[in-house]
């Protein structure tokens, strides 16, 4: 018996499941740490500036191309063009990079997850040996490979479940408590520290001294990637929707929520480091080796919801990322949910284990890499812009126009500005971040 693809019963579930999707590492964690490297408020207007320009024409696009097709990443593209198309390709490019980005994202969720019970056991001891727990766990392969197939687990039994009873469910309990418990960290920071309005200030003051070629391009990458576009996530959440309702809402709803979350991160993670007389430029070791020594002044009662708040954020990520894969076999290959969750996450939980494993390495752009780095640039520089770019070009001269009014549920000078965007301006910016990730543009400071 043929298995029903299920749909979203409510708006506000997919809008909580598309905007769980698109929340992730990336707001918690790497936003934070970009936007201290690259000088605060200037990096901010620009990155925001990129959401409506990039990232939010592409995320119409995708949903467009999901609602309409009724389909999976791969088989939408070939919906809507004709049988065979060679769009198709589009599809696979972006079914390939879920079951790579999981792989390696499931490792570093799972240090979120484990950092959880470090917090609750407290950090204690000198800031050398405070950062040195990271060192620990990520160098220790019996326990990374553990926390990472605890994260796969939870994530396998969500996607299990279906849309209603397991994407949907679950996003309506983790995006609340993601929420409830980041205006907490929020809150506390503004209110009961002495670094909330420097926070303030330091995102929202625009210092354009700071501003360098290699920031505007950061935050136009970012802007990218941290809606999970380029992956199919959003064709195949789309793909769940029955509604007649404008795509644009949507669209503005879901990227406003994920933008809101990044800077309400910021502004939790920046009023503890100015209150303890840090620097905001701590690069990629902010979260796991920066602020657990913070937290040794601040207790339990702040790091164990921090980091609760990063493993809710990683879920809600990895759950579309696997149902993107999982979509694909059920619709075209027939098989049952399980079958194909279990089957699929099982594969990559073990493609995982070579990220996990960290003392693994082979040669990779001219010296020894691990396989988590190794995957991270591939996606990073060359998968997901790619798939980003290739969707642009097909919804703007690819799809029939009257379709694509017809599901943007607007018309007039708003679908004029955003045939312009996916024509002229998107495309453009997304083959600036493809050129800047494959180290092409010497203008970069």
């Amino acid at each position: 018996m043929l298995e029903s693809r299920g749909n979203w019963s409510t708006k506000a579930g997919f809008i909580l499941a598309a905007s769980g999707s698109a929340i992730g590492l990336g707001n918690i964690w790497k936003f934070p740490y970009i936007t201290g490297d690259y000088g605060g408020g200037a990096f901010v207007l620009v990155y925001l500036i990129c959401v409506a320009v990039i990232g939010l024409p592409l995320m119409i696009s995708e949903l467009i191309v999901g609602r309409r097709s009724q389909k999976n990443a791969v088989t939408a593209f070939e919906k809507l063009h004709r049988e065979n198309s060679p769009w198709k390709i589009v599809g696979w490019l972006g079914v390939a990079s879920g079951f790579i980005i999981l792989s390696f994202y499931s490792v570093v969720a799972g240090w979120a997850l484990a950092y959880i019970f470090k917090a609750i056991v407290g950090f204690s001891g000198t800031a050398e040996q405070i950062t040195g727990q990271f060192g620990g766990l990520a160098g220790n392969a019996s326990d990374s490979v553990m926390w990472h197939t605890l994260f796969m687990g939870m994530t396998i039994a969500i996607v299990i479940g279906g849309v209603k009873g397991g994407l949907e469910r679950w996003s309506k309990i983790l995006m609340p408590s993601l929420f409830i418990i980041l205006f907490g960290l929020m809150t506390y920071g503004l209110f009961f520290t002495n670094g909330g309005m420097q926070a303030v200030s330091f995102l929202f003051k625009p210092d354009f001294s700071k501003l360098t070629s290699e920031a505007i391009l950061s935050a136009m990458g970012h802007a990218f990637f941290t809606l999970s576009l380029g992956m199919g996530a959003m064709i195949t959440y789309g793909s769940y929707l029955k509604t007649q309702e404008g795509i644009l809402k949507d669209a503005i709803i879901i990227s406003f929520l994920d933008t809101l979350i990044a800077l309400m991160a910021g502004i939790a993670i920046f009023s503890l480091v100015f209150h303890y007389g840090m620097e905001p430029g701590q690069s990629v070791g902010l979260i796991f080796k920066t602020l657990p020594v913070l937290f040794a002044e601040t207790g339990r009662w702040i790091s164990v919801p921090f980091f609760i708040l990063l493993t809710f954020a990683a879920l809600t990520s990895a759950i579309s990322i696997l149902e993107v894969v999982v979509a694909y076999f059920i619709d075209e290959k027939h098989w049952s949910r399980k079958k194909a969750t279990l089957l699929l996450g099982g594969i990559i939980y073990l493609v995982g284990i070579l990220s996990a494993v960290g003392k693994w390495t082979v040669p990779f752009r001219g010296s020894d890499q691990g396989f988590l780095d190794i995957f991270d640039y591939i996606s990073t520089n060359y998968m997901l812009p790619i798939g980003g770019f290739l969707t642009c070009l097909y919804v703007a001269y690819v799809v029939d126009e009257k379709i694509k009014q017809s599901e943007f549920g607007s018309s007039g000078a708003l679908y004029m500005t955003l045939s312009i965007l996916l024509r002229f301006v998107t495309p453009v910016a997304v083959f600036i971040v493809i050129l800047n990730g494959l180290d092409l543009l010497p203008f970069v400071e």
